[in-house]
């Protein structure tokens, strides 16, 4: 299958490029040429040497600062330099890619040649080898789906002999890590401070993380305005801890446990923080402070332990109670000594059942013997008694239901995210006009007829929207996000929507405006198969400034399209109907007579398209379509 082909992105070609060898970052300053390559090697000891991104320069001696990379099994018998392939960049908005099919196999010789093929989010595409040597290891089989770029995919040697030393338990992108260098280490220290690091809260004391709460249906992320409590404060319940700012408004958080503040891990001022994350560290006991402040960071990550009696705490929220919030001490303290939360009495705001409540009812003695005698009876039958006709249908409806999940690729997961970002962030203004097809179909008829030309509906209009463009320049631009304003585009680029299996391809017809209707049908074919076929280049189906969607081969007569963001506009083009409309004859009189009209819909972006523009815009299209022929001037 002839695919479109891709140089790898990130390595470079240089002389003797396997000979080079890592130069420490304090040598580099010195020498004035390096190339940069996704190089590795193995040092002395036989550690297997890959950095992300090195400075190649050839015949260096290795620095004492070496960039070391662990893949699964270090202390090689021998010394042997190789290359790991990342999962390239193939295109501009490619975060990750599949792995359609493998070229080269295992131990094969690798000239310059394709070494796979990749289906990125617009295309499938190949990825060629830069350099000569031999295939050792594939990392990523063939049919992986969702590689993130840069995760390694395969290694390569320069000699047949090496092959061998690459280990068998080398495997997949998770067996790898790189190990950054001391020097790197020691330069990025204070940002690895600020950065968030994983511990595991099960080293600390008795504690509650809180997590930064959904204070809002729409929140999924706030920020700290405020904090109201310092480290080691006491805390009551109902006290404000801290104000959040989320997408409404600020916020009070209060505080439904009593203890003291041990940790602020989100200082004030946070931006961004998502829903969850964890805030701050509470304690029972003011000694466990120091603990937890010299055992957590600032900014830290924590890993919450997994409860291990997660599914006894399930069936104490499933429990009928006389509560309607419950914290999570005393959740534990039901758990731990089997009570029954039925029975317990709520004393805090908005009827929470707090520790206090649990622990005054262990020393009563509430709770403890109906908690045990009710774990003996066998659970009350509450569905047969509700409604006995009702479970049987229920039961059948449950196994009727039957669904196949059925797997998006990854140019549907793109197309989907595209727009739902477009509908959200994009202001849509919609403007609808019907034109008469006929004189369109009578020239498209004479064309076939004397000329011998066959042309389709479609690249007509093609022409007729590229000329409407020309001539209304405003309609031709799009929105800068980081300047706000508007640009006006120097070409005509239309899109056009292309349905494919694997989801809506968008190739471009460049330079519309200055195309004959007979080249832009003969360019439109061409890219609707290569669509079709995945075979696109990147400069086939990025940029353009306008597209158009047409359903007129189907039933369907008009219809909303999403624009295609960065652009600011896209035609909807239903099919013709004939209808009876008032037509003015010779004689000027009117008569009834059947005519083909056709809706169009415009979606402009309002930032760019006010009503003058849009009207001016569809007027001009009108205009071409009433009179076919001046398309040809």
């Amino acid at each position: 299958m002839a695919l479109s082909r891709l140089r790898h992105p990130i390595v470079s070609r240089a002389p003797s490029l396997f000979r080079a060898r890592i130069l420490s970052s304090t040598a580099s300053r010195s020498l004035p040429h390096t190339s940069t390559v996704q190089k590795s090697s193995v040092d002395g000891d036989g550690t297997l040497l890959r950095p992300a991104s090195l400075l190649m320069v050839p015949r260096v001696q290795d620095g004492s600062s070496k960039l070391k990379l662990q893949i699964g099994v270090r202390n090689f018998s021998s010394s042997f330099l190789h290359m790991v392939l990342g999962m390239p960049a193939l295109s501009p908005t490619m975060t990750q890619g599949n792995i359609a099919k493998w070229r080269k196999k295992e131990g094969d010789k690798v000239t310059g040649d394709v070494l796979c093929e990749i289906e990125t989010d617009k295309a499938t595409l190949e990825f060629e080898s830069l350099e000569e040597g031999f295939l050792a290891k594939i990392l990523v089989a063939e049919g992986s789906k969702d590689v993130p770029v840069g995760q390694p995919i395969a290694i390569t040697v320069e000699d047949e002999e090496d092959i061998q030393k690459v280990p068998a338990s080398v495997a997949g992108g998770s067996g790898v890590e790189e190990k950054k260098s001391k020097h790197e280490n020691a330069g990025n220290e204070d940002k690895q401070q600020e950065t968030s690091s994983t511990i595991n809260t099960a080293e600390l004391p008795p504690h509650i993380v809180l997590g930064m709460p959904a204070l809002s249906p729409t929140m999924n992320q706030g920020n700290i305005a405020k904090w109201r409590k310092k480290e080691g404060d006491k805390i009551e319940v109902g006290d404000v801890i801290c104000e959040i700012e989320t997408d409404k408004a600020t916020l009070e958080f209060e505080s439904l446990e009593e203890g003291y503040l041990a940790k602020i891990v989100a200082p004030e001022g946070s931006k961004d923080v998502a829903v969850g994350q964890p805030i701050a560290i509470t304690v029972e006991d003011p000694d466990d402070i120091e603990i937890v402040k010299a055992s957590v960071s600032s900014g830290s990550d924590i890993k919450k332990e997994k409860p291990q009696q997660q599914e006894s705490r399930n069936e104490v929220r499933a429990e009928k109670s006389s509560f309607t919030r419950i914290s999570p001490s005393a959740k534990l303290l039901i758990t731990e000594f089997g009570l029954d939360a039925s029975t317990l009495k709520a004393s805090g705001p908005r009827g929470t059942l707090l520790k206090g409540d649990v622990l005054a009812a262990i020393k009563a003695g509430i709770g403890s013997s109906s908690s045990s005698s009710k774990d003996k009876m066998p659970p009350p039958p509450v569905h047969s008694q509700a409604s006995p006709s009702a479970s049987p249908e229920r039961s059948h409806l449950q196994q009727s239901e039957s669904f196949e999940d059925m797997p998006n690729s990854q140019i549907r997961k793109v197309i989907a995210t595209r727009l739902l970002e477009s509908k959200q962030n994009t202001p849509h203004l919609y403007l609808s006009s019907d034109v008469i097809l006929d004189p369109l179909l009578s020239f498209r008829k004479e064309l076939k007829e004397k000329h011998d030309v066959k042309v389709s509906v479609n690249d007509i209009v093609i022409k007729a929207v590229a000329m409407a463009l020309k001539n209304v320049p405003e309609a031709n631009a799009y929105w800068n996000a980081e300047k706000g304003e508007v640009i006006l585009s120097d070409s005509v680029d239309i899109s056009i929507a292309v349905a494919t299996e694997k989801g809506l391809m968008t190739p471009i017809v460049r330079n519309a405006d200055q195309k004959t209707i007979s080249s832009i049908s003969i360019e439109v074919k061409e890219l609707a198969e290569k669509a079709r076929a995945g075979k696109l280049k990147p400069n086939e189906f990025q940029g353009g400034t306008f597209s158009i969607s047409n359903l007129g081969m189907f039933p369907v007569d008009h219809f909303c399209a999403i624009i295609n963001p960065p652009q600011s506009g896209i035609l909807a083009v239903g099919r013709g109907n004939k209808v009876v409309e008032p037509v003015v004859g010779s004689d000027g009189l009117e008569k009834p007579a059947v005519v083909t009209k056709m809706n169009l819909t415009l979606s402009a972006d309002h930032r760019v398209f006010d009503g003058k523009v849009g009207g001016a815009f569809l007027s001009a299209l009108r205009s071409n379509f009433s009179d076919i022929r001046r398309l040809l001037l």
